[in-house]
């Protein structure tokens, strides 16, 4: 029986995950919210991506989420997690600690933009491998 969950909000750039994982969290009491984007914050709380340490990002995530499972406590992850592939460390990782998942794919509806300045025609080819399995 599953009495700890691993909550992964998917979509593009500019969709609102950030924003849906702060209420969410907020109303989950104690749960650990990770994403890649918080290794581009600098100690000013600037934001700079590198795309050159984009693999060393999710890794430290992934190591977080590893952690926070350790430890049994609910865990957000807010992600692009365009593919299956993106998404298997996370899978994976709650089949081993026993985490029920729930995936919530958010829309960009309201039109929102990238605050991270990511170029349109990244966001194009992430739209276009976006998977989803039903």
């Amino acid at each position: 029986m599953f009495n700890k969950t691993l909550y992964l909000l998917r979509g593009l750039p500019g969709s609102g995950k950030s924003t849906f994982a702060a209420s969410l969290n907020i109303g989950l009491c104690g749960a650990l919210w990770v994403e890649a984007d918080s290794y581009f914050l600098n100690d000013d709380m600037t934001y700079k991506f590198d795309a050159s340490k984009l693999t060393e990002a999710h890794k430290e995530c992934q190591d977080r989420v590893r952690m926070g499972m350790g430890i049994g406590i609910d865990i957000i992850v807010s992600n692009t997690s365009t593919t299956e592939k993106e998404l298997r460390p996370y899978l994976d990782m709650a089949e081993e600690f026993g985490y029920k998942v729930v995936s919530l794919i958010v829309e960009n509806r309201h039109g929102g933009k990238s605050v991270h300045d990511v170029p349109e025609e990244t966001v194009e080819k992430m739209r276009n491998r976006f998977s989803v399995k039903l």
